[in-house]
């Protein structure tokens, strides 16, 4: 299982996040915006507060989350 180890928001809707093995990758939100559940997070402000929880990323203020395997997957 993978884990967070560190988590940084980055310009147009993208996150930095460094894995427990030292790689990093870039995850592209953009394409989640469009469903219901994510689409608070079109405001710059609350996807700043992203905050990593070690096996997933959360906005504990929107109960909005995702795993580090999608992460993982998805990030390039």
């Amino acid at each position: 299982m993978r884990k967070i180890s560190s988590l940084t928001t980055q310009e147009n809707f993208q996150l930095l996040v460094q894995f427990d093995n030292g790689i990093k990758k870039i995850f592209d939100l953009k394409p989640y915006l469009n469903y219901p559940v994510f689409e608070v997070l079109k405001n710059q402000i609350e996807f700043q507060k992203v905050t990593n929880q070690g096996y997933f990323i959360e906005w504990k203020d929107h109960e909005v989350d995702l795993s580090a395997d999608t992460l993982w997957h998805d990030g390039k």
